[in-house]
């Protein structure tokens, strides 16, 4: 079984037909993809075991709402998928941290040496703040990089191209100044 895990390197061209084609099955089958409003939804879920954040309701068309604003627009939508989480997207967010730990796991048993064995608990730290990070930017901007540039890109909607060129603007000359820095050290 380890060898049909094994990661394989495809390099960009063949990536990049792949990620297309997964984006392109996915709006033509579900719905486009984007997964920061999970980590939304998970937290949702968490204060709804703790407290009644999220009720029925006779107002909304989704048959949900909630107290907390945020929640509640767009109907009781967000309200409607923490009373109801085993949804697309969150089964999809879930089965993202399921195939990392397969991956992580098949290398680990083909005897490879991977980055993330040989990496400390300060490296773990500086990753963790990255990631948060990241992921309170893309609250902020109301989506991810995969629903605003990913997804909005294939939609051809406007905010998608302004977010990828802004997305460039700003990681190209900071990859570019970090390499250099570690180079020099």
């Amino acid at each position: 079984m380890g060898s049909f895990l094994k990661q394989r390197e495809w390099g960009w061209f063949k990536g990049g037909i792949a990620l297309a084609a997964i984006f392109l099955l996915s709006a033509i089958l579900v719905q486009p993809i984007g997964v920061s409003t999970q980590f939304v939804i998970f937290d949702g879920i968490l204060l709804d075991t703790a407290t009644d954040l999220t009720h029925e309701s006779t107002v909304n068309a989704s048959g949900a709402e909630s107290d907390n604003a945020y929640l509640n627009k767009s109907g009781g939508k967000y309200a409607e998928s923490i009373e109801h989480p085993l949804n697309y997207a969150f089964v999809f967010v879930l089965s993202m941290m399921l195939g990392g730990a397969l991956g992580k796991w098949s290398s680990h048993n083909e005897g490879e040496i991977t980055p993330s064995q040989s990496t400390s608990m300060g490296e773990y730290f500086r990753l963790f703040i990255g990631g948060f990070l990241v992921l309170f930017g893309a609250r902020m901007a109301g989506g991810c990089t995969s629903g605003h540039m990913m997804s909005g890109m294939m939609q051809t909607s406007v905010s998608g191209y302004a977010f990828a060129i802004a997305v460039f603007a700003v990681a190209v000359p900071t990859a570019i100044f970090l390499k250099k820095r570690g180079d020099s050290q």
